[in-house]
């Protein structure tokens, strides 16, 4: 059940927002409460039709137009002669029994609930007024009906305040409720928005990983298998023009079948993803020392290493980056230096480690800072790019110093980060970036 829409005093409805509440329910109800207990207790003790008939027609009255046509009392002018013709019913009852008195409460109540603005007031002083005028009572001099009213009065304002500090707070629960489920509707839209979104980035994450996991094989492939597959057919050439020295060209075929396996194991391991073969079961600077032995032994050409600083174990990553690079510079000075001496030098410092790679050999011109990279052809084929990038997804720094005939040193500078970090050298790529 609803009270009009309307300013002032009483319950106020709206058609949207939560059901009515506990208050709006009941107040209704009210009057047949007031009117049939009073009526029963008047003729049991005195019979009168007129009293019965009255008190259904009072009842009947509410009931078609407040109960059976609420939307009609939501107009003033309809509201006013519901109040009126009640109110008459009422009053009529008093001049019968005064025991009726006890109805005026619930016609309070429905003059603050109706009626608009100061007419609840003015309705409550016309109930008042009837309710003392009424009462079949002799004898009873002006100043006490005057009494009688204004006593009538303030307890009908003090029921008014009640009815109106009951409808403000449960209006402003209502409106409170409303704003809540607007809040949450809206906060549900950007829920399923921001869920979209997500699903969106997972999907451009997948692909970015993919097409990272590719660059990663290209790496991987290049430095080990591509390396391994050149340095097998340099030794069958050298093989090839020793034939006549046999012992020589079955040292030849050794060092085939050593490589040839090492590219084996190597092109296992990279398709499982694991450390390289060096890193297996030795710490960076052995792993450089096995790599530099074995690069020596196959080339010809003599290599050292130096470790300064404090050696400790690194992130996986960091010891792979390190080892490619030095395995790919290995390789670039056999195919293209021309060289007699290697040095190279593994710098532990307190935040970067640092491998330096320098070669006595023919040297080149590095392209200038600023102009476009040679294409592959033209500079060796893949290997400065690959070394440079895996350097920088490390948000490391690699650089080449090198001029003709003055021989080439290449340098990198990777994050020294320890190994039992949780924190992907990619990760740290990324948030450098």
């Amino acid at each position: 059940m609803s009270s009009v829409d309307r300013e002032g005093p009483g319950p106020v409805v709206t058609s949207t927002g939560p059901g009515p509440s506990r208050w709006d329910r009941v107040w209704p109800y009210l009057p047949y409460l007031f009117i049939a207990l009073p009526a029963g207790f008047s003729l049991l003790q005195n019979w009168r039709a007129d009293t019965l008939v009255l008190a259904l027609f009072a009842m009947a009255w509410h009931w078609f137009m407040v109960g059976a046509h609420p939307e009609w009392i939501k107009h003033h002018l309809v509201a006013l002669a519901y109040f009126a013709v009640l109110l008459a019913a009422i009053g009529a009852l008093v001049s019968i029994d005064s025991v009726f008195t006890v109805a005026g409460p619930a016609v309070f109540i429905q003059s603050f609930a109706l009626l608009p603005r100061w007419w609840a007031y003015a309705g409550v002083a016309a109930t008042a007024a009837v309710l003392v005028s009424m009462r079949p009572e002799a004898g009873r001099s002006p100043g006490q009906m005057l009494f009688s009213f204004l006593v009538a009065a303030l307890v009908a304002s003090a029921v008014g305040l009640v009815v109106q500090t009951i409808s403000d707070q449960n209006e402003s629960r209502r409106v409170m409720i409303a704003q809540l489920q607007e809040t949450g509707a809206r906060l549900a839209a950007l829920a399923a928005e921001n869920a979209n979104l997500q699903s969106q980035l997972l999907t451009r994450a997948r692909e970015a990983g993919v097409l990272g996991e590719r660059q990663r094989l290209a790496r991987e492939i290049h430095d080990t298998i591509a390396q391994g597959l050149t340095a097998i057919v340099t030794q069958v050439e050298a093989a090839e023009e020793a034939l006549d020295d046999v012992k020589a060209a079955r040292a030849r075929l050794d060092t085939v079948r050593t490589l040839a396996r090492d590219s084996l194991k190597e092109a296992r391991r990279s398709v499982q993803a694991l450390r390289p073969a060096p890193l297996a079961e030795s710490q960076l600077p052995a792993a450089l020392q096995d790599v530099s032995g074995k690069w020596s032994q196959a080339s010809g050409v003599l290599s050292s290493l130096e470790v300064t600083g404090e050696a400790r174990p690194l992130h996986a990553e960091v010891e792979i980056t390190l080892l490619r690079v030095a395995q790919e510079a290995l390789a670039n000075v056999a195919k293209h230096a021309s060289a007699g001496r290697v040095a190279l030098t593994l710098s532990y410092m307190e935040d970067v480690v640092v491998l330096d790679v320098r070669d006595d050999g023919a040297g080149f011109a590095p392209e200038p800072p600023g102009l476009p990279a040679a294409p592959a052809s033209e500079t060796g084929g893949f290997g400065l790019l690959s070394m440079r990038q895996r350097v920088t997804r490390l948000a490391g720094d690699f650089q080449i110093e090198s001029a003709p005939g003055e021989g080439t040193g290449i340098s990198a500078t990777v994050p020294a980060i320890p190994a039992e970090t949780g924190l992907e050298p990619s990760d740290r790529s990324r948030n450098a970036g």
